[in-house]
């Protein structure tokens, strides 16, 4: 009797958290399914995934690979030619490989592998995370199999016959938690008996919500009724640090540059500020939680403002353009914090907007489409 032979799974993408948790969730979910599968990360050199996969218990290799540098032309020279050297890289990591399906999670490193993996027959899914397509995942639609979409109307991007509404993927230790609010507040070394706001910038911080917060400290240090936590980013640490040392004592505020659990973080919140990434909208959506959403200016044909705005116009977020936070953010989180009418109907429509299993559902798609390759 012939021995099932294990599936080989390539799952390619980073650059970011918000591609990299998804992609560890995906795998993570094709390991509880098919527990011998082979799966293979192709990720971009000197990008957090090179860390952070490992990290995980999955191996990894790095393509050359950069983004485009927008209205400069000299500087994109070298970029097009490491995106050679990276097609190249890709079709000897597919050919060596043999994978059954690639999965692209969106990231620079996606466009080669997948691009590839589909010119030398091999089904690929990709799973997109924004509200609004970007154009590498645009461009790898013709030929994908399957298109895994977290938002209503992708129809406008992506074929409908290949689209599938599955949610995005979340880290799974913050569905699974156990820590109670008030366990979570002392932990931050903070009262229980005061409202909460966390204020996450994602991995390296955002200078615009952190620069809010200084511009505001005295609005904090006066209101004895709301207590913050800030985390500030790594990428800002030392500047926050030198001007909170000019600055009077904050005994309200818990300031950190990075949180390792952000479980307790989020059970610690009856607030929370953040950027309007894909995966930080869907944490926040399935831990139903209430939220104030800064969309980056600094991504990609604006997706974070989509993102937001699809939240915001069914009650599930408040959303402040990030040229109007460093005036009206904090002001507006102390008011919202201090309004439990208004909590409970912001985490309530949040949590309406929740996808369940969502990468489970997408580890069956994967799972399928290789079966059907063999």
């Amino acid at each position: 009797m012939e021995t099932k032979k294990p599936l080989r799974v390539i799952v390619s993408g980073g650059g970011t958290g918000g591609h990299i948790f998804p992609a560890i969730s995906i795998a993570n979910a094709i390991r509880q399914l098919e527990p011998d599968a082979d799966i293979l990360f192709v990720g971009a050199l000197g990008r957090m995934e090179m860390q952070r996969v490992p990290d995980a218990g999955y191996k990894i290799v790095g393509l050359p690979v950069q983004g485009f540098v927008r209205g400069n032309l000299l500087k994109n020279i070298p970029v097009g030619w490491n995106l050679l050297r990276s097609m190249i890289k890709a079709r000897s990591i597919v050919r060596d490989f043999r994978p059954d399906v690639a999965v692209g999670v969106g990231g620079y490193a996606s466009g080669p592998t997948l691009q590839v993996a589909a010119s030398m027959g091999v089904p690929t899914l990709l799973q997109e995370q924004n509200s609004y397509a970007g154009v590498t995942n645009k461009k790898l639609a013709k030929s994908a199999r399957k298109i895994c979409v977290a938002y209503d109307g992708m129809e406008r991007f992506f074929p409908a016959e290949k689209i599938i509404k599955t949610g995005n993927p979340v880290r799974q230790n913050l569905l699974d938690s156990k820590i109670t609010k008030d366990e979570a507040v002392r932990t931050f070394g903070l009262d229980p008996q005061r409202r909460t706001v966390l204020i996450i910038g994602g991995s390296l911080g955002a200078r615009t919500v952190n620069e809010s917060v200084l511009k505001h400290l005295d609005a904090i240090r006066q209101n004895q009724h709301v207590q913050f936590i800030w985390q500030t980013g790594k990428f800002y640490s030392e500047e926050i640090k030198a001007a909170l040392a000019e600055a009077q004592p904050v005994a309200n505020l818990h300031v950190t540059d990075f949180i390792s659990s952000m479980d307790a973080a989020y059970a610690a919140a009856d607030l929370v500020i953040s950027r309007a990434g894909a995966s930080s909208i869907s944490e926040l959506c399935l831990l139903s939680k209430p939220c104030i959403l800064v969309p980056s200016p600094n991504v990609a044909e604006d997706h974070q403002t989509k993102n937001a705005q699809a939240l915001a116009t069914r009650g599930a977020a408040v959303m402040v353009p990030d040229a109007e936070a460093r005036e009206t953010l904090i002001p507006l989180a102390i008011q919202t914090v201090t309004n439990p009418a208004q909590l409970l109907s912001l985490g309530e429509h949040a949590g309406k907007m929740a996808y369940h299993r969502s990468a489970e559902i997408i580890a069956e798609e994967v799972i399928k489409l290789a079966r059907g390759n063999r």
